[in-house]
């Protein structure tokens, strides 16, 4: 997938790294530089990926030096095949309380945010239902044999894990419909303050590659992270490393993949996965399935995006399998997936037993396969093209239809055309309360925000408007109200502020009515205009490369330095 909106169709060529130079893409036949079918080439020891030189980073940090995005460890995209599995199964697997407390001992724990309180999470809506949003990660860990051996670098058994995949799902308010952001792993974004829960450093603010946020503490920063380049809240994360991923694919009984060429991903200079597949739809599992994963030299222009449309396709088909019950029948077979996938887990503190898998699982099986949407963040390069960055506007637009529980996809059901109610209360007389949502963790808060607009309210005959000095965090300035029969008011309010009608919303939880000032509006009393490409949005744009749930047509473009 090439991002010609930015980079353009360039003839120059980046110089691709060397096969000995850490970063490279390692595969199973990178040691011999054969393909399987080739004289004197022997598959490595039990079938897994050579350790290699894995995917350590030139520079300590996670990225390398002066390059574009790293090509290496494809293959940590895989977390999102077990944790996708665990989600949806794993509570289906206990036999007893004996062993229910033993999957629930497998599962590792950590603490939500590291972060301070962050954001508050949003009231919910009329019917009382609140979206859901969850991190996925996948590490990159060499803490064990068995990581090592599915291809992690054993010099770097001791490094602190990069975040290498990260997803934010979003499951709609009322469960019909669910997105998936995917994120290049060398976006540079601002990683909060984090305190390390377990050795209580504190690791300062500092600006650098969105995976080096998980060695800020734990994944608990990298949620913090999130939350702050997206103002959308997080309730929830799951971190998978690389051990039980194979079993797991194998239990489902493979998960159909298309290419429309065939592909082998391997060249001269030990570049590739090793995937070696011919044109047509194949159903993967165990080692290929970690091969097609992890193949970014192979798909379109060898870069992360082409790989995460690789890894949307793996996923939508492997949701696709899971909703037909392939496989899973057995009880046997569901209590090794659900032994695997507990030991490969880390969860936050509020998903710390199986039950409460088992309970977001439900959640997400009520998504229709036709409703579930994935893309990539809209991103460009740096002018020196060192590192990727959120593309002006389309990633700020994305992120805020999520925010406003928008479906990506764009088939929210419209609602009627009706006129909007009037004011029912003189101005005077209405009674709102303006709060402070800049408390930005990152750029901290702006003081007096709340009586400066309550100010601008008061000018414009809102007399009876008054302050809460409580400071809160939020992206999106808004006016939230509990009754149906004050709409009208909360409208009239807007429209004398300049305020969007997306920013007028019934809440079930709301008190009265409430106008928190947010992070878009920092200063001065004028809510600031938005430019064209800035307005509320009703779908992804087109450089998110949106992937429909139900897509079962689609191939991975081959790229044809490296078909056979």
């Amino acid at each position: 997938m090439r991002q010609s909106s930015v980079r353009g169709d360039r003839s120059r060529r980046r110089r691709e790294p060397d096969a000995q130079e850490p970063g490279w893409d390692d595969g199973p036949y990178q040691d011999q530089g054969l393909p399987p079918d080739a004289p004197g080439w022997t598959p490595p020891a039990g079938g897994a990926v050579s350790s290699g030189d894995g995917d350590a980073p030139a520079d300590g940090a996670g990225h390398r030096k002066g390059g574009r995005p790293r090509g290496g460890t494809g293959r940590k995209v895989l977390r999102w095949t077990a944790l996708t599995v665990a989600v949806l199964t794993v509570g289906g697997a206990g036999a007893g309380y004996w062993y229910y407390e033993h999957l629930n001992a497998n599962l590792r724990k950590a603490p939500r945010s590291l972060s301070g309180d962050g954001l508050k999470k949003p009231d919910p809506n009329a019917f009382g239902q609140s979206p859901l949003n969850i991190l996925l990660l996948g590490s990159d860990g060499r803490n064990s044999k068995k990581n090592i051996e599915l291809g992690g670098a054993r010099q770097d058994a001791d490094r602190k894990p990069l975040a290498d995949v990260q997803m934010l799902l979003h499951v709609s308010a009322d469960r019909s419909n669910m997105s998936v952001i995917s994120i290049p792993r060398d976006t540079r974004v601002t990683i909060p303050e984090c305190t390390d829960p377990k050795t209580h450093k504190v690791y300062p603010q500092t600006s650098a590659a969105i995976n080096e946020s998980l060695q800020h503490g734990g994944p608990g920063c990298t949620l913090a992270t999130w939350q702050e380049l997206t103002g959308i809240y997080v309730d929830h994360f799951m971190m998978v490393d690389f051990a039980g991923v194979v079993d797991m694919a194998d239990a489902i009984g493979g998960v159909p993949v298309c290419v429309d060429k065939n592909v082998y991903s391997h060249d001269s200079k030990g570049h590739g996965s090793g995937l070696r597949m011919e044109k047509g739809t194949h159903p993967v599992k165990g080692v290929q399935a970690l091969q097609w994963l992890r193949t970014r030299y192979g798909f379109e222009d060898n870069t992360d995006i082409g790989r995460a449309k690789a890894q949307h396709m793996y996923m939508n088909s492997m949701v696709r399998q899971l909703k037909k019950g392939t496989k899973l029948s057995n009880p046997g077979q569901l209590r090794d997936l659900a032994e695997a996938a507990t030991k490969a887990l880390t969860v936050d503190d509020g998903l710390d037993t199986v039950k409460k898998l088992y309970d977001l699982g439900g959640d997400l099986s009520r998504v229709p396969t036709k409703r579930i949407t994935m893309v990539t963040m809209p991103w460009q390069y740096s002018a020196d093209e060192s590192y990727v960055m959120p593309k002006p506007g389309d990633a700020e637009a994305t992120f805020g239809l999520l925010r406003n529980d928008t479906a990506l996809d764009g088939k929210d059901k419209k609602k009627k055309a009706t006129p909007d109610p009037g004011p029912s209360t003189p101005k005077g007389r209405l009674k709102v309360v303006v709060q402070n949502g800049t408390n930005s963790t990152v750029n901290g808060p702006v003081s007096g925000r709340a009586s400066v607009v309550q100010q601008r309210l008061s000018g414009l005959g809102y007399s009876a408007a008054g302050t809460d000095t409580a400071l809160t965090t939020q992206a999106d300035t808004t006016i939230t109200y509990r009754d149906k029969g004050q709409r009208g008011d909360a409208l009239a309010l807007a429209k004398a502020l300049g305020l969007p009608k997306s920013a007028v919303r019934e809440s079930s939880s709301a008190t009265g009515m409430r106008l928190v000032v947010g992070n878009d509006w920092r200063d001065g009393s004028a809510y600031p205009k938005k430019s064209g490409e800035e307005k509320a949005a009703d779908k992804a744009p087109d450089s998110a490369d949106a992937l429909n749930g139900e897509d079962s047509k689609v191939c991975m473009k081959v790229n044809p330095q490296y078909t056979f």
